[in-house]
């Protein structure tokens, strides 16, 4: 025994010294290799390499380590060019990373270090909007997005960033109101908004802790509130009003901060003058006694309104309090940021939703009456004007080149025909296989039109999104040519397996929804301007050979001519108008979620009438468990985590609601699956029977069998 003792103890000391010397984490020196490669490999960034190396040990420039793990990276005013790739959410143990005062230009990419105290990206002459993962920082204390291009509206949602002391968005063109939820920088000190076009008061900044604000050369209006006139303030170059600001509105809740400046002319002298104290209360009560029923009025009519509208809802209250415990975020004003839904209406509920934990809103009742034509009526947003073409970032193609490499387009290379052309196997010089897509003719009108689409999708980039490799432009032939995944498409998966394939298991299923969910939210919050699908369908999701998903025919919504209205996946108003908005892709990606969780094709004419559409069909059994387990695909053979399988039903519900304007964002769809994935046991097991368990509130993930 004391033999064995002896031999742990060296084995515990030979593992503490390894650990004291150990090289970088594998994972964080081949993030830090692409990291490398994504900046054209710039010879100023002393001890880098694109392949291997050790970050750590051999003291790479700019790079601080804490063990094996890298925990900085400051890189700043080196000249760099290229951009920052894709990758960098995995490297978790960084806590500060100062990429600042470069030539990066671009998109700020979603991915970004998710754990940071520190974020530098100032001077980059980047361009579009800020990706909405700085949201989910919460541990971030420092942010500095200064002196770049960056444009629009501010998507972030402060209501995390509680840690938060210095934000610096000067020197951009940010416009639009300030988001309410920056009311929740309950740590802030110093505020930086100069130089930009922001609009609205700053009314929302008035509680902060705040101790240096700049707000110069913006096109603010209204009063600064009074609690700012204290602090070290800089307020030049907007359009204030410097007269006395009005009095808080008849209800005001008496512990609100009142203005001094403003005086009350002549009531002033009825309500602190002379006369005794009984006529004082007398003449303050006449007026008081007034609003005060009024008001009572007014707030007992809203309850009766609120208790009729709510019965007459098509969800039931345990739908309702079903979707409270479920894992989605808060619908806040980055839902409605893609339809500009009524801003008065959404401020009027920002301070409410950000108090609650998990969403329990649901959308008002379907209108049974509404004619056809009062929902044509509603005409979605159209997407906003294309810059002008980039340079195209993509090899180009002969036609012979591609004759050989797919044997002159034999059927034997054909791998399936979509709804812009064919798609054929390719294998190239270097022995690379490839999938070369035959663009119709009758899909484009000219070859310019085909060229500024190459330049498009030569600058999508994104891991669950098919990389453009190339392209050709001859003869009147235009093709494109992309990676090659070898497992095929999702739909050949899930509906023409035969009986000897192997079904996709349940984690795999979560997996690919994951990952297509961040395609498209990709497309969706981080392209500039925004990129619609169209033609979102599990066809189009191609695996590859670990079942990462890769979204496919991006970019082509201009050569979709009609929507397929018999397949299934069209959303509402896409059948009633034939117009398509983000919000359509979020309803169709609803569908496919529908797909891997039955199993069943969107449109099945085989089946019984009242089947044959699976969302019409699926939709009512959502909420009901006992439904929703006889749904499941057989193929599972009840080998799923209920309660993922529940959380997992609920983001589809929100996904295929008709109302367009009540769909989820992406990221907010992304979030969901994110936390259906963390809090779910995935290498566990449960059976369909553990359904009644979980019922009566147990959780089936952590009591599985």
């Amino acid at each position: 025994m004391k033999t064995l003792e002896e031999l742990a103890a060296v084995v515990l000391l030979i593992s503490l010294l390894s650990c004291a010397n150990a090289e970088t984490d594998p994972s964080d020196a081949s993030i830090l290799n692409a990291l490398y490669i994504s900046l054209n490999s710039p010879p100023q960034l002393t001890k880098w390499s694109s392949n291997g190396g050790d970050p750590c040990g051999d003291s790479w420039m700019g790079i601080t380590c804490a063990g094996s793990r890298v925990t900085e990276i400051k890189i700043s005013g080196l000249g760099l060019s290229g951009n920052m790739g894709y990758q960098l959410d995995k490297l978790t143990s960084v806590t500060d990373f100062d990429i600042s005062h470069n030539n990066l230009g671009n998109q700020i990419p979603y991915q970004l270090p998710p754990n940071l105290e520190s974020l530098n990206l100032a001077g980059n002459s980047f361009t579009g909007g800020l990706p909405y993962s700085i949201s989910l920082m919460t541990s971030l204390k420092y942010l500095d997005v200064s002196h770049n291009q960056i444009q629009g509206q501010v998507n972030l949602m402060f209501s995390s960033l509680t840690n938060l002391s210095t934000l610096d968005f000067s020197f951009n063109a940010m416009t639009d109101n300030l988001p309410e939820s920056m009311q929740s920088l309950m740590s802030i000190s110093n505020m930086y908004l100069q130089n930009n076009q922001f609009t609205g008061t700053i009314d929302v900044l008035a509680n902060l802790p705040l101790k240096n604000l700049n707000i110069e050369n913006n096109r603010f209006s209204g009063w600064i509130p009074q609690q700012l006139k204290s602090i070290n303030l800089q307020s030049n170059g907007n359009s204030f009003d410097s007269g006395p600001a009005p009095p808080p509105p008849p209800g005001t809740p008496t512990a609100s901060i009142p203005n001094p400046n403003y005086n009350s002319g002549g009531n002033s002298s009825s309500s602190s003058g002379g006369g005794s104290g009984s006529g004082g209360n007398k003449s303050g009560l006449g007026a008081g006694a007034v609003a005060g029923i009024i008001i009572s009025i007014l707030i007992v009519g809203a309850i009766i309104i609120f208790v009729v509208m709510k019965r007459r809802s098509r969800k039931s209250v345990t739908d309702i309090e079903k979707l409270g415990n479920q894992p989605f975020a808060p619908l806040t004003l980055q839902e409605v940021q893609d339809e500009k839904c009524v801003e008065n209406s959404a401020k009027a509920n920002t301070k409410y939703l950000e108090t609650v934990p998990m969403i329990n809103l649901k959308p008002p009742p379907v209108d049974l009456h509404k004619s056809e034509e009062d929902v044509v009526s509603l005409k979605p947003i159209s997407p906003p004007k294309k810059v002008p073409t980039a340079p195209i970032n993509a090899k180009s193609y002969s036609i012979a080149d591609l004759q050989i490499a797919t044997n002159s387009f034999s059927v034997e290379n054909l791998l399936g025909e979509g709804t812009v052309g064919r798609v054929y196997r390719a294998q190239s010089n270097d022995g690379k296989a490839l999938a070369v897509k035959k663009i119709n003719s009758s899909a484009l009108s000219n070859s310019e039109e085909f060229l500024n689409i190459v330049s498009d999708l030569s600058h999508l980039h994104h891991p669950n999104i098919t990389e453009l490799v190339g392209y050709c432009s001859e003869h009147g032939q235009h093709l494109l040519v992309y990676e090659f995944h070898k497992n095929g498409s999702l739909y050949e998966f899930l509906h023409l397996s035969d009986e000897y394939s192997k079904p996709l298991t349940w984690n795999t299923r979560v997996k690919i929804a994951l990952g297509t969910a961040r395609a498209l939210e990709y497309l969706h919050e981080v392209c500039s301007p925004s990129v619609i699908h169209k033609n979102f369908k599990s066809a189009n999701i191609i695996l590859d050979m670990e079942f990462n998903p890769h979204l496919s025919d991006c970019g082509l919504a201009s050569l979709v001519q009609e929507p397929d209205q018999a397949s299934g996946y069209s959303a509402p108003e896409v059948a009633l108008s034939g117009q398509y908005t983000i919000k359509s892709d979020i309803y169709s990606f609803g569908v496919v979620m529908l797909e891997l969780l039955s199993g069943r094709k969107p449109f099945d004419s085989s089946r019984a009438r009242s089947e044959q559409s699976l969302v019409r069909w699926a939709t009512p059994q959502l909420h009901d468990i006992d439904a929703l387990s006889k749904m499941v695909d057989p193929l599972l053979r009840g080998l799923y985590p209920v309660k993922s399988l529940s959380r997992f039903a609920d983001v589809i519900a929100l996904c295929v609601q008709p109302e367009p304007e009540f769909r989820p964002p992406m990221s907010e769809v992304v979030q969901a699956l994110v936390r259906l994935v963390q809090r779910a046991n995935m290498s566990r097991r449960t059976t369909g029977k553990d359904a009644a368990r979980n019922e009566k509130g147990e959780d089936s993930d952590d009591n599985n069998s």
